[in-house]
């Protein structure tokens, strides 16, 4: 489970920063340690008041029983002695032996392996996955980019670097930004995730693999429209129509994804019916699009399969540990709708059989998930605030809810109104423009507030 946030000073200006930092990371207790540490959405800082946006200098433990790793790295800038360093990590490793079971505890635990730079230890971390140098150097000259891309002033200057790049700029560049993307979001660093949404737009107007991105994302919208045309008449006959009519294959993609149920047995029997009705070229036409056909069902039901499999081992692995609810919270980033489909037939099953050892054990996960799915409460104080018919109305309202108007209230107001002015742009009207104005009314209301209460 990923550590709360704290108070730390930049270490550029030295001016307080809000920071997510994480020195134990035991992928064998919570799997998505791994993808906070190498996603860079742990130890990170960015600071609005300098502009630093970076690593931050902290000791590390990694552990990783099934590949049979404990290694350290201990940052050269903090000048510490190498016993002062093995005081420091000597504890998290004696937790990370602690939580395994006797049988677990083998060799590699007496022999730490450290690290001098950060990047060594990444690459080590990567190598034990099958990731070889050059790969690593790959994905680094791609990482590099972002980090360029990021720190260009202005959307003239990114447009240079694309230029420059543009044959880095590729589908392993679009899945390192999604992945630094979702991690930025998962850690909630607004104004990084702010600046990465305007690159995200960039890159898919100005880059040839962005553009293949955008074309395929309109061919889904327009997947969409079609089916909802065909409306609740859509049957078998009516559904091999519209594939036949696809334009492209990422239409015909986009479309297969959406009505996989409905291409049985019984639809290829039509389809090939079709088939021994024609001549010539539409009869090749519709056997290369039966070929199609086929082979985007083989690969979507494959991925099915895998990803139901992945989800049944994972709820497998929560009801097998002796704390289901903190077993659960570990692996939360894990948890998806194939997850939540196998995780619902469970509950069926386990109610059909009157399972009283397993309901209770399947509802702790329910729980857990449904604490985590939760709006935070400060939205709902939101929601209540804006409802205010008036100024003296509000002020009352914020006299009422005076211990639960917070530093995080306010930043949640910002970010809202933020996206808003965004989505709204530079003239909105009507109820956006109401609802815009309330917002800013709501934040100078509740900063005038917090300023006259840290006075008193």
């Amino acid at each position: 489970m990923p550590p709360q946030k704290t108070q730390i000073a930049c270490p550029r200006c030295r001016q307080p920063v809000v920071a997510q930092i994480e020195q134990l990371f035991d992928i064998t207790s919570d799997p998505g340690a791994k993808q906070r540490l190498l996603g860079g959405v742990s130890n990170y800082a960015v600071c609005q008041n300098c502009g630093y946006n970076g690593p931050l200098a902290t000791p590390i433990v990694y552990h990783d029983a099934d590949k049979e790793l404990l290694l350290t790295y201990f940052p050269s800038e903090l000048g510490m002695a190498v016993n002062d360093q093995e005081k420091m990590v000597g504890p998290l490793i004696t937790q990370v032996t602690n939580r395994l079971p006797l049988e677990k505890r083998k060799a590699y635990l007496l022999r730490p392996q450290s690290f001098l730079t950060y990047q060594s230890l990444v690459e080590r971390i990567l190598g034990a996955d099958g990731i070889t140098p050059e790969m690593i150097q790959s994905q680094k000259k791609r990482v590099t980019l972002v980090e360029r891309l990021l720190g260009a002033t202005t959307p003239e200057a990114r447009s240079e670097i694309i230029k420059q790049e543009a044959v880095l700029l590729d589908a392993e560049f679009f899945s390192i930004f999604n992945r630094l993307m979702e991690g930025a979001t998962t850690s909630g660093q607004e104004p990084y995730i702010a600046q990465m949404d305007a690159l995200q737009k960039q890159l898919l107007a100005e880059t040839d693999y962005g553009r293949k991105i955008a074309e395929q994302a309109n061919e889904v919208q327009e997947a969409i429209k079609t089916l909802q045309a065909a409306g609740k008449g859509l049957d078998r006959e009516k559904l091999l129509t519209i594939l036949i009519e696809a334009p492209n294959d990422d239409r015909l993609n986009a479309l297969v994804s959406m009505t996989r149920p409905g291409l049985d047995y019984t639809f290829f029997q039509s389809l090939t019916g079709r088939i021994e009705k024609n001549k010539g070229d539409e009869r090749k036409k519709l056997e290369t699009l039966r070929e199609k056909l086929l082979q985007i069902t083989q690969l979507f039901d494959q991925r099915t399969a895998s990803e139901f499999k992945r989800a049944t081992d994972l709820l497998n692995t929560i009801l097998a540990a002796e704390d289901i609810q903190q077993a659960t919270a570990n692996h939360i980033q894990e948890i998806n709708d194939p997850f939540v489909q196998v995780l619902n037939d469970a509950l069926q099953e386990a109610n059909q059989k009157n399972d009283a050892e397993r309901m209770p054990k399947l509802q702790q996960i329910v729980n857990v998930l449904q604490q985590a799915s939760a709006p935070p409460p400060e939205l709902a104080l939101l929601e209540e605030f804006l409802d205010a018919p008036d100024e003296a109305a509000l002020n009352k309202m914020l006299e009422q809810h005076s211990d639960e108007i917070t530093p995080e209230l306010s930043s949640i107001i910002v970010n809202i109104l933020g996206r808003s002015e965004e989505q709204a742009g530079p003239n909105p009207q009507g109820a956006e423009a109401q609802t815009i104005d309330k917002l800013r009314a709501l934040y100078k209301a509740v900063l005038r507030f917090s300023m006259k209460k840290s006075m008193n």
